[in-house]
């Protein structure tokens, strides 16, 4: 419980290649929430996502704090929760454990396909889109230019391998799911235990930012 007067603190970290400016359109009441953005760093050579996940965590400077990650953030804020003690992890177009990505990114990580991406092709919205989002975003590409703002190639290529080669097989407890019905990136067939938003896509943190006032705040305090 949050005593009076005293906010919950939030942080939140973004998708693959995202910048904070996805979660311009959250909005939470002042007077009991405080939201935290944690940007995206190229990581060292050979770093692990552990690692990385530590590193991040020192840029929270608060106690009891609620992590909230989208798509490959909401990954990572699951890692930051093995070296951090934090009071709630919601995910959103995100994944739980690795029997839920999609085939294609397992059967990627058996073969190292992933690795053939042409990812020097950071320039190229429409690439950046249709790995970041889904090929369903490609007619708005000007909508998303300016939420793909990470375009470093090692970021990009730790980034994707982290992400098909993730072994998490137990979700942790303290864990909400938030998943929209219609994501073409991680399709809710593969997905347990979420909390559906209907006609959400892998964008629903931009285009249902309604839901998320509407029903963000009680998910956090409950």
């Amino acid at each position: 419980m949050i005593e009076e007067n005293e906010k919950q603190h939030i942080y939140c970290v973004p998708g693959l290649a995202a910048s904070t400016s996805i979660f311009e359109y959250i909005k939470l009441p002042i007077e009991k929430f405080e939201i935290h953005l944690l940007k995206w760093f190229v990581p060292t050579p050979n770093m692990t996502l552990a690692a990385y996940a530590q590193e991040l965590n020192k840029s929270i400077i608060h106690e009891n704090v609620v992590l909230i990650g989208v798509s490959f953030g909401g990954i990572l804020v699951q890692e930051m929760a093995k070296y951090k003690k934090v009071k709630k992890v919601i995910i959103i177009s995100s994944v739980k454990t690795s029997d839920e990505l999609p085939k294609k990114m397992r059967f990627a990580s058996l073969i190292s396909a992933h690795k053939l991406l042409p990812t020097s092709l950071v320039n190229n919205v429409e690439f950046m889109a249709k790995y970041a989002f889904g090929d369903a975003v490609t007619k708005r590409l000007h909508l998303y230019e300016k939420y793909l703002d990470v375009r470093d190639t090692t970021y990009l290529n730790w980034a994707i391998d982290q992400m098909v080669n993730w072994r998490q097989k137990e979700p942790p407890e303290n864990i909400v799911h938030i998943h929209g019905d219609k994501d073409p990136v991680f399709p809710i067939e593969r997905i347990k235990n979420c909390i559906s938003v209907e006609n959400g896509t892998h964008t629903m943190i931009i285009h249902r930012a309604k839901w998320f006032n509407e029903h963000l705040a009680t998910i956090i305090l409950q």
